[in-house]
């Protein structure tokens, strides 16, 4: 036998497998179920049963495990095509069920199995924030939604480098729906934010950005589309508009840029004319256009392409990016948007056009072919080339050209052709070829025509069927036409029709059902047409459908096809909101009207469209609702195949060549790929192996292998086809499953029921904001889940009215006040623009300005004044623009008065200072009568160089001595907080006025949340300085830093108790301070003391280790803590140099906390030996001679808190601490704070120890302040105010003032003094020296000042502590961001802050004798007349006594 006899027809031995079965067919049954299905779901499975001659019972059941469950017994003797829904079993771990199908009568049998997987039931859950993008300091509100009835375990927030920043736990929640908020901190962490929350046992995570950013005022729309290798030109357009939908009046920069490819960058010799220019050294070419606006906001232009496409060879992308500059007109506000667009090289396509799709051989097939290029254009008078055959061998048959309309007539005569199918291929070239890369090229054509041949078991069946696509979304709620192409060829057809069945499946459930019967006259070879089918789209069908049509043929043949249709993305609960009225103007009344199924939750939001603007694609949408939904458009799982035997073949003395084609059109694969099991006693299925002449062949990619073969049967010569590139019966990978004045950024936030009637009016007042809000709006009901379409309210004034005025100015100064008047309706108005009077300033109207004007459509007016401020503070500057009645026209049109809108008023703040330096001067005591009154007297005394009208005094008095820091928390010092120390000032005195509140049963609900709030910032913002293992360094990098380490160890353990603070963070610290233990039991030294004033007699060992130990103590850290245990060992052999006073009184402290009272005792009476005593009060300073304050305060802080922690405590024990808090008291500032932050942190925690042990819930005074002038303030103070802050101005800020405290309780008794000095020329140990820089003649409408700052420190010391470089900004100046970011990036500078109108900079140390030199870019905002000077002063942060200022002025006259 040759070994072309062996070239078996994959076909057929399909149709030998056939013809075994034709002898007991005639009874059929085809029973269709989803292949993966959902647990505990209700599915369906659809069954048909043809050709019955008797009762049949088909019963259908599902088998695992060795237990079966019943599905379906139906018993019939017609015909019936019908879905039946069950209940699937509920499973925890995917399973793999027997599908099994028996049909039994009389006389008939037939069993078929097939194999389903149930998963485990998918919970749908989400998480909604507000917004995607936040800055630091604002609030995060974020919803968790579950499709499911789950409770809600946990959630957590984590910040960009995974710390947990935020744990709820113990979570209830409005049916299944959580809605929580997260305050950032005002120094959040730039980056990307994870907000985790577990329902039931699944987790799902959403993220957010946060950064610092401006909302833009209006949007860039870009056409800039797919770009054709052969175009020439190239047309943008570009549109910007408001947020409010009004046209952006400016003009436009256009750079269109193809950059080189990977990796590449070409130097060009040539010389390049605008507007295509570049540098020397390049990554892409481009070119530049400008373009002014029209009045639409829009504009075009035209890029001539030539230049790109001729640099082909020079390995350019491909890939166009567009770049778009917007300037709006008058502000110089620029904004800049981006657009890339993709080239293509495929220049044209030819198709196939009437040309039949089957033929009878003998005949003349008549076809046509058309050609067209990129744009759909006919291509005239080209030759095309037709061939026959399969694409690697085709045979040539003629060539064609096109007529005027792109259209090539051919004719075929069949009559010498094979009778087979006909594949006819059209190509551009006379033969085939490749696609080479980056060449042009046209997309051929190819078509296949089936012959008609009457249907034979040994050949493949011509009839088919062909369900046409439909492109655009169907509509829900619709019933849809669907369209299915036929062909019967070859079938005798008995009862003159065939049965069409379809299936409609989505996400894996079966959801219609249903068949048509299509004519087939008896005397036609063949029959072609097509069939209409209904289908009812419903809300399950989204996002996509697929529809299966099968039919069984006569010849018990199947044919079947299948497409999928998009679907509209609807859902169940049908969810609606509405605005009214639809617009709105600013401040006035609005309600949402909510409409959705009866009984719905549903949340509802709205966020400004700038957000959006600035960071799309990110709202709430169909699309991310259904992207949850698993839609099984995925290949069978592993283990789903089902199990075939082998075909005996018997040998024949010929039989036709095998085309190595694969058809995807078999019935098998289209079930198969449509993602159903088909139980049938039909073979639609391909044989796996063939037994042939004693040898078994197996099917493998490309063709058979045998096992056995005889002598001379090659290998490989029986060729089925399988999946290219994939082996038949290879395992498929698992599917991957997608798991998924009132300016707010967020306008609405809230959770409405709509009860039963389905509908809920929200009433709401419009935010001030001229924008659109744009609606997110969701149900949960009992239908379901349901999203509204959005919905947007466009917030606009017909015309309004804009006022800019800077954030300071000095007396003396004054500037321009502009006033911008914008008109946007569609007729003129006559404007009135009118400022309010006021005594705090003086308004001059300029000469050539009328303050009443014609405005018409989209125009705009500024009306100008010279503003003089007559007093210090805050002014409030009103202006009022109003639209009224007027005889006189404008452009030839009455004017008209809008009648929502008419007027718009502006008030803005503007901040006055006196000249010079702000100075600030306290006088405290703690008063506590005993039964006789106390009288203190004061006298206040202003400096002979006081500044003018700048003197100010007030008088506070609380009945608690840490009321008045209780009052000031987010502010206890007026210095700045921007390092990792200094932050733990803010966050540590919180917890101790927590735990004093907590103790004393005084904490209320409104105290615990604004003290909570701080904490929860502070530590929010402390994580910014940690590092991976668990250290703090005072910027966040370098090395960790031992003192700040246990400093946040020690607060963070506090704060535990009021606020989350991750146990890992904690751990962690923990850890790496013990990891800097040596091995004598003292620490290592990392990082710089806070204070190097610290230093004494001992090592900073020393010190460090008694700060460690007693941080740990404080924890309640056992004594026989093997660390605690070996630093005691340490500290105890220091204890002979007791020449630091500042170590001696943290030794007391330490020791006091481990218990030890005998090195207590000694160390507690050196200390008072040395003791400080003046005016009956108690202190302690470093050495006789050192003046620090701030060392002083934290030395006499620690030997209180020595005093105070020993139990029990006597009345001489309490008299003595008393008398150090006395001292204390007095040295306070403002604020409640200290000087500087340790001794702030620590003295509050010794006088809320204080405070705690004499607290009394009995008792009254009363403090009466006799002023110089004869004026008398009264104060009444009981248990319920005495934590109330009452303060006075005072009139009189020259004299002698008089204190008297009468009653049986304490009263904190302050008087401040403030002033302004001129600025003092006279430098301590430091200096600051600043030159202006700039070109006075430049017309640049910003002028550029550069400052040139030169810092040197003189003192003794080997270095400075921490010192900052505060720049007062010139009115109506700004730091430029650029020249802020390399002053960030630079080494001479550790930080940079801005703080309202002064610029912070950080420098870790200055050292003698070495100047530091920075420069510092301003930029004039707004123009000031008389400008006075602005000061610069730089201070050592730990000793602020050490400190210089300086001033620098604007030079251009």
């Amino acid at each position: 036998m040759s070994l072309r006899d062996l070239q078996v027809w994959k076909w057929t031995f399909f149709a030998l497998f056939l013809l075994i079965y034709a002898c007991v067919l005639s009874r059929i049954y085809m029973v269709a179920i989803p292949a993966v299905i959902q647990g505990g779901s209700e599915a369906k499975l659809c069954a048909s049963l043809l050709q019955p001659d008797e009762v049949l019972v088909m019963t259908i059941s599902l088998i695992a495990d060795g237990q079966k469950e019943t599905l379906l017994t139906k018993s019939s003797e017609q015909e019936f095509y019908s879905c039946f829904p069950f209940q699937v079993p509920n499973v925890k771990n995917k399973k793999v069920y027997i599908f099994q199908v028996e049909v039994r009568g009389k006389t008939f049998l037939s069993i078929e199995k097939r194999k389903v997987m149930i998963i485990p039931y998918t919970m749908i859950n989400f998480i909604q924030t507000d917004k995607p993008i936040y800055i630091p300091g604002q609030t995060v509100h974020f919803r968790v939604i579950t499709l499911a009835e789950l409770t809600f375990s946990s959630c957590e927030t984590q910040d960009p480098h995974q710390n947990r920043i935020g744990q709820w736990m113990n979570i209830t929640s409005r049916g299944s729906i959580l809605q929580l908020s997260y305050s950032l901190n005002s120094e959040a962490r730039e980056g990307s934010y994870l907000i985790s929350a577990w329902v039931g046992e699944n987790a799902r995570s959403h993220m957010f950005t946060v950064e610092k950013y401006v909302l833009p005022k209006f949007e860039i729309k870009i056409t800039h589309d797919e770009i054709n290798i052969r175009q020439e030109e190239h047309e943008v357009r570009i549109c910007a508009m408001y947020t409010y939908g009004m046209p952006v009046p400016g003009k436009a920069e256009l750079d269109l840029c193809r950059p080189f490819g990977y990796n590449m960058h070409i130097l060009f010799m040539e010389d390049l004319k605008p507007p295509c220019v570049k540098q020397s050294y390049v990554f892409e070419v481009c070119c530049f256009a400008c373009l002014q606006l029209d009045q639409t906001g829009c504009g075009s232009h035209n890029f001539n392409l030539s230049f790109f496409t001729k640099k082909t060879e020079l390995e350019l992308s491909d890939v166009f990016t567009l770049n778009v500059k917007v300037e709006e007109e008058g502000t110089g506000v620029i904004r800049s948007e981006e657009k890339q667009a993709s080239i293509t090289y495929e220049i044209g396509k030819i198709r196939f056009v009437d040309t039949p799709k089957i033929y009878e051989h003998g005949s003349i097939i008549e076809g046509k072919v058309k050609v067209v290029d990129f744009k759909n254009n006919p291509i005239a008078h080209m030759m095309v080339h037709l061939f026959k055959g399969h694409i690697w061998y085709p045979t040539y048959l003629q060539n064609l050209t096109t007529d005027t309309d792109g259209i090539a007539s051919f004719s075929i005569n069949t009559t010498l052709m094979p009778k087979e199918n006909i594949k006819l291929n059209v190509y551009d070239k006379p033969q085939f070829s490749y696609r080479e890369y980056r060449i042009p090229y046209f997309s051929n054509g190819n078509h296949e025509i089936s012959g008609i041949q009457p249907t034979s078991i040994h050949r493949k069946t011509s009839s088919s069927l062909s369900v046409q696509k439909i492109e655009e979304p169907m509509p829900c709620g619709e019933e849809v036409s669907i369209t299915v192409q036929y062909a019967i060829v070859g079938e005798t057809v008995p009862k003159g029709s065939v049965d069409v069945i379809y299936l409609a499946l989505s996400r894996g459930v079966l959801v219609q059902q249903g068949h048509v019967k299509v004519p087939v006259p008896q005397e036609n070879s063949a029959t072609e047409g097509d069939v209409t089918l209904k289908l009812t789209v419903v809300p399950e069908m989204a996002p996509m459908v697929q529809i299966l049509v099968y039919s069984i043929l006569p010849s018990e043949t199947v044919i079947a096809h299948s497409t999928k249709f998009p679907i509209e993305k609807c859902f169940r609960n049908k969810v609606s909101v509405e605005f009214s009225p639809s617009k709105a103007v600013p401040g006035e009344k609005n309600t949402l009207q909510l409409s959705a199924q009866p009984g719905s939750l549903c949340g509802l939001s709205a966020v400004d469209q700038s957000v959006h603007i600035m960071k799309p694609g990110m709202k709430l949408n169909a699309d991310q609702i259904f992207n949850l939904l698993s839609t099984n458009e995925t290949p069978l799982p592993y283990g789903l195949e089902d199990p075939v035997g082998c075909l005996h073949v018997r040998p024949r003395r010929s039989m036709l060549a095998y085309p190595n084609v694969h058809d995807n059109n078999e019935p098998y694969t289209t079930f198969q790929k449509f993602g159903i099991k088909m139980a049938t006693n039909l073979a639609i299925r391909e044989p796996f192996c063939l037994h042939y002449k004693g040898s078994k062949f197996v099917r493998y990619t490309g063709g058979l292998m045998s096992y056995g073969h005889p002598a001379g049967v090659s290998m490989g010569m029986l060729n089925f086809p399988g999946e290219p590139g994939m082996a038949y019966g290879e395992p498929y990978l698992p599917a991957i499953q997608t798991v998924r004045t009132f300016f707010p950024e967020t306008w609405i936030w809230d959770l409405v029921e709509v009860g039963e009637s389905g509908s809920a009016d929200v009433s709401l007042t419009v935010p001030d904001t001229i924008t659109t809000w744009e609606t997110e709006a969701f149900c949960l009901g009992p239908g379901g889940f349901g999203l509204a379409p959005p919905v947007k309210l466009t917030v606009f004034q017909p015309f309004f009215l804009e006022v800019i005025l800077p954030y300071s100015i000095i007396r003396g100064e004054n500037f321009e006040l502009k006033a911008t008047v914008f008109n946007y309706l569609s007729k003129c108005i006559m404007v009135s623009v009118t400022p309010a009077e006021s005594s705090d300033y003086t308004l001059t109207p300029l000469n050539d300005v009328q303050y009443s004007s014609c405005l018409c459509a989209n125009e705009r007016k500024t009306f100008r004044w010279t503003l003089s401020p007559s007093v210090l503070g805050v002014l409030n500057v009103s202006v009022r623009a109003e639209a009224v009645q007027s005889d006189v026209s404008c452009d030839n049109e009455i004017v008209t008065v809008p009648e929502r809108g008419r007027i718009d008023t502006v008030t803005r703040r503007l901040l006055v200072k006196a000249e010079g330096t702000e100075k600030t001067d306290t006088h405290n005591w703690l008063l506590c009568p005993t039964g006789e009154a106390l009288t203190k007297e004061v006298e206040l005394q202003l400096p002979k160089n006081v500044v003018d009208g700048s003197d100010r005094a007030s008088l506070s008095v609380l009945g608690d001595v840490l009321g008045r820091a209780l009052k000031n928390l987010d502010g206890l010092l007026q210095m700045p907080y921007g390092c990792g120390e200094q932050n733990m000032a803010l966050l540590a005195p919180n917890i101790y006025i927590l735990e004093y509140l907590n103790n004393t049963a005084q904490l209320t609900p409104a105290i615990r949340d604004k003290a909570t709030k701080f904490l929860t910032s502070g530590y929010q913002r402390q994580l910014n300085y940690k590092h991976s293992d668990g250290a703090y360094s005072t910027f966040g990098q370098g090395s960790g830093n031992t003192w700040l380490t246990a400093f946040v160890l020690r607060s963070f353990g506090k704060a535990k108790s009021f606020i989350y603070i991750d146990p890992k963070n904690i751990a962690q610290s923990k850890s790496w301070l013990e990891s800097q233990q040596g091995m004598h039991g003292c620490f290592n030294r990392k990082g710089k003391l806070f204070n190097n004033r610290m230093k004494g007699g001992v090592t900073d060992e020393v010190t460090l280790t008694a700060y460690i130990t007693a941080s740990m103590l404080e924890l309640n850290t056992p004594v026989t803590d093997p660390v605690v245990t070996s630093s005691l060992s340490c500290l105890r052999n220091s204890t002979s140099d007791l020449s630091n006073t500042y170590t001696t009184a943290l030794l007391a402290y330490t020791f006091t906390l481990a218990g030890d009272m005998e090195m207590r005792t000694l160390l507690l009476q050196h200390l008072d030996k040395i003791a400080l005593k003046e005016e009956g009060l108690l202190h302690w300073t470093q050495t006789s001679s050192e003046t620090s304050a701030s060392l002083a305060v934290e030395i006499s802080s620690y030997v209180l808190l020595a005093s105070l922690n020993v139990a029990p405590l006597s009345s001489a024990d309490l008299g003595y601490a008393s008398l150090i808090v006395r001292w204390l008291v007095k040295q306070q500032n403002s604020h409640g704070g200290f000087s500087s932050t340790q001794d702030t942190v620590v003295a509050l925690q010794a006088l809320a120890l204080y405070s705690t042990k004499v607290f009394s819930n009995k008792g009254a005074i009363t403090v009466t302040i006799q002023a110089p002038g004869g004026h008398t303030y009264l104060f009444e103070l009981n248990q319920n105010n005495k934590l109330l802050y009452q303060e006075r101005e005072l009139e009189d800020t020259k004299g002698k003032y008089s204190v008297k405290v009468k009653g049986n309780a304490c009263a904190s008794v302050q008087v401040a003094l403030s002033y302004n000095i001129p600025t003092p020329t006279d430098n301590t140990t430091l200096s600051i020296q600043v030159t202006p820089v700039v070109d006075c003649n430049s017309n640049s409408l910003r002028t550029r000042v550069m400052l040139l700052f030169t810092a040197q420190y003189y003192g003794n010391l080997s270095a400075t502590n921490m010192v900052i470089v505060d720049v007062k900004m010139l009115s109506g100046f700004v730091p430029d961001p650029e020249s802020l970011r390399k002053l960030r990036d630079s080494f001479t500078v550790d930080r940079v802050d801005i703080k309202d109108d002064h610029v912070l900079m950080y420098l870790s140390e200055l050292t003698p004798q070495l100047y530091t030199i920075f420069i510092l870019d301003i930029l004039q905002e707004l123009p000031v007349q008389n400008l006075k000077p602005a000061v610069v002063k730089i201070y050592d942060y730990y000793q602020p006594s050490d400190q210089a200022e300086a001033e620098y002025v604007f030079p251009c006259k």
